[in-house]
């Protein structure tokens, strides 16, 4: 997977894994769906009803600030979300979102991203073409030890995958 295609979803600086996965929302495997629903909730009431399969979740400083809950990523993931970047991340939500299969990029200019623009994210080379402004953006390419992660579904699948070869 190496083009990812879809709108942005644009929000601000320390959005914490409390508000991507609200507290009560989440008890376990069985309920990632009905937990997903009330990702944002609070920052954004029609953002878990309204995010399309293939869009992209952009924000600016220090995305995923909080706990160490993999359930942030996943309801993102979850709710049809293919692709997050941001200017920086707290360092356990970026390897929550490779372990779940979830491709997350470090772009210095995400600010320049509006919500709702149209994306093209090349993950191999870091590139984002921002299709609504007609900009470019140079991101950090994700390391290919980590795109395959993602692109066997996530850790779990890809040390399975693993494991039956050298067994």
């Amino acid at each position: 997977m190496s083009i990812i295609k879809g709108n942005a979803w644009r929000y601000g600086a320390n959005i914490d894994t409390d508000a991507l996965a609200p507290i009560g929302s989440y008890s376990g495997a069985s309920n990632i769906e009905s937990g997903a629903v009330h990702c944002l909730r609070d920052m954004d009431p029609n953002f878990a009803k309204s995010v399309k399969t293939g869009d992209i979740f952009v924000a600016t400083d220090n995305l995923g600030i909080g706990s160490s809950r993999e359930s942030a990523p996943l309801f993102l993931r979850t709710l049809g979300i293919r692709c997050v970047v941001a200017k920086s991340f707290a360092r356990i939500f970026y390897r929550n979102c490779f372990n779940i299969g979830l491709p997350a990029l470090v772009c210095p200019d995400a600010a320049d991203i509006a919500m709702g623009d149209g994306l093209s994210v090349d993950t191999s080379t870091g590139e984002i073409v921002d299709e609504t402004q007609g900009k470019s953006f140079k991101c950090q390419p994700i390391p290919d030890h980590l795109m395959q992660i993602v692109d066997e579904g996530g850790l779990m699948p890809y040390l399975e995958k693993k494991l039956a070869k050298s067994a």
